[in-house]
């Protein structure tokens, strides 16, 4: 499953230093290391976004990330604030990227 980063979280730091933004298409992973890019796609919609993860989460049990509100928007699942996904790493970060 997966979610979406609320209004309230907006603007707050993220695990590689910088602030969460609305406006981008980023996500927050347990597992894949910061900086790294990863396709998310909705199975429930079929509907997919490349994503980058900037931040640690979800912190929610059962949930695997949580991905920005624009991410989520373009993903279709913004009303139920949920969704069944699948994970597909794209690409490693950059050497000595935080």
């Amino acid at each position: 499953m997966a979610s979406y980063y609320r209004p309230a979280r907006l603007g707050s730091k993220m695990a590689n230093g910088r602030k969460a933004k609305p406006g981008g298409l980023t996500a927050a992973s347990k597992t894949l290391p910061l900086g790294a890019k990863a396709k998310v796609t909705n199975l429930e919609t079929g509907k997919s976004v490349k994503v980058t993860v900037t931040d640690r989460g979800p912190h929610v049990k059962g949930r695997i990330v949580d991905v920005s509100p624009k991410a989520a928007d373009k993903l279709g699942m913004k009303d139920d604030g949920v969704a069944p996904v699948k994970v597909k790493p794209l690409a490693e970060p950059p050497r000595g990227h935080r």
